[in-house]
């Protein structure tokens, strides 16, 4: 094993040509605020710039993560004042966010507006149809029987999809119905409305489409797109092939473009309203493409997981200086790899679950490196602790491997050659990221959406 001076991860700073560590030319305080510890490795990212940064983590699951890697704070409030810039990772924070920049605070993260059109998704929906995009037909309820009668008096496939303010576990918890009458969709939500009636309040009921499912996004600075525009396709079950339930997202394809067809007949035509709402930071929206047309599902109005792992495998400017121009409402020329980028879930039991019992089993076991090369390893729920990488938390969400190359093939390779480094007890991933873009990329290609 390597020693704990070159295992440490605060020991991973950028490198110049000369071997040299990095210095920015002005060394900034970064504080995030996390409901949950979302973006440590971001803020990783740019504690390795050189700059400063503290993290507050309210969830009292999540008090160890990040434990000898980041500086974490009990109260950010005492600490805003501190910060040149403050960060908000999730949604749920627009209301505080939008005071803070009233009060003259650099801010990257969420606003009322942007909020909701992620967490409420009739809302959502109702604001893609004002504004001339081609929406599916759905809708919301706050009663389990009215839902389970709706599908009796109206046979068809839906898709269950939680609403509302809920946790990201949750959030994820879609139920895909097969049956064309919906009978499977129905014996589901029947057979499971007690639990979900506790848990998910809201929920909306849309009609299914089949096609190629694809995302576009792009940071946003207050005023305007930072270009390029980011693509990307999110592996959402389990297990290889799309099987078993859905998760947050185990693994992500991307690459980086000029603005195409599907970011301009969607995300683009929400720039004056995002505008108008505050907003600074990355926004992306998911979408069902197919020979008939593309229809937007849903909003992430905040940075991806792993979603932002991934872009650092792509970006090639600095984090720090980047989010501080985002904050101040400047343009600014983000450079980014040519080529793709992959990358890969590694988790351990009980995720995607809850379960304490069996969290207790792999909570403190160490991670450890073949070979002390931690080239595309980032942050998920992990401390360092005695000279190791360990597990934290209580979400079995460890570590996200990148990769990159100018073929998907190529970022394949790259990536899983960096999981074979890594030493995780009954560690579990998905072996299929980004094979689907062989089919997908003819098909999106033919219908002229990738231009």
């Amino acid at each position: 094993m390597p020693s704990d001076q070159n295992n440490h991860p605060n020991t991973l700073i950028k490198s110049n040509s000369n071997g040299n560590s990095e210095k920015p030319e002005k060394v900034l305080k970064f504080l995030f605020v996390s409901f949950e510890s979302l973006s440590g490795d971001l803020a990783w990212q740019i504690k390795k710039e050189g700059h400063q940064v503290k993290v507050f983590i309210e969830s009292k699951d999540d008090q160890d993560v990040y434990d000898g890697i980041l500086d974490k704070v009990d109260d950010w409030q005492k600490h805003k004042d501190w910060a040149d810039v403050i960060v908000f990772d999730d949604t749920g924070f627009g209301k505080i966010a939008n005071s803070l920049r009233a009060q003259g605070k650099l801010v990257v993260g969420g606003s009322e507006y942007t909020d909701k059109l992620e967490n409420n998704r009739e809302f959502g929906q109702l604001e893609m149809k004002r504004l001339g995009l081609l929406t599916l037909a759905h809708w919301d309820f706050n009663d389990y029987e009215e839902a389970l009668k709706f599908i009796a008096e109206n046979p068809g496939r839906y898709v269950y999809k939680p609403s509302g303010l809920v946790s990201s576990d949750w959030k994820s918890l879609l139920f895909l119905g097969k049956d064309d009458d919906g009978k499977d969709l129905h014996e589901i939500l029947r057979s499971n409305q007690k639990v979900l009636k506790n848990k998910i309040k809201q929920f909306q009921l849309q009609k299914f489409v089949s096609g190629v499912e694809i995302a576009v996004g792009a940071f946003f600075n207050g005023n305007d797109f930072i270009y390029p525009i980011n693509v990307n396709f999110e592996h959402k079950k389990l297990f290889p092939g799309d099987i078993g339930p859905f998760t947050g997202e185990m693994g992500t394809l991307m690459y980086w473009s000029q603005p195409n067809t599907i970011f301009k007949l969607t995300l683009e035509k929400f720039k004056e309203d995002i505008k108008k709402s505050g907003y600074v930071g990355y926004i992306d929206i998911n979408c069902i493409a197919n020979a008939r047309g593309i229809y937007p599902l849903e909003f992430t109005s905040r940075f991806g997981y792993p979603t932002i792992s991934v872009q650092s495998e792509g970006v090639l400017s600095k984090w720090g200086e980047f989010l501080y121009a985002l904050a101040k409402g400047e343009n600014f020329d983000l450079k980014t790899k040519k080529g793709f980028q992959l990358g890969i879930v590694c988790a351990t039991p009980p995720f995607p679950y809850d379960d304490k019992t069996e969290m207790s089993i792999y909570k403190d076991l160490s991670i450890t490196f073949k070979k002390p090369n931690y080239e595309g390893i980032h942050l998920g729920d992990i401390k360092f602790i005695d000279g190791n990488w360990c597990i934290a938390g209580d979400t079995g969400y460890d570590l996200v491997v990148t990769g990159s190359g100018t073929t998907v093939e190529d970022a394949r390779k790259q990536a899983y050659g960096r999981i074979d480094n890594v030493i995780l007890q009954n560690m579990f991933y998905r072996t299929d990221i980004g094979l689907g873009w062989y089919e997908d990329s003819d098909k999106l290609q033919t219908w002229g959406y990738l231009y």
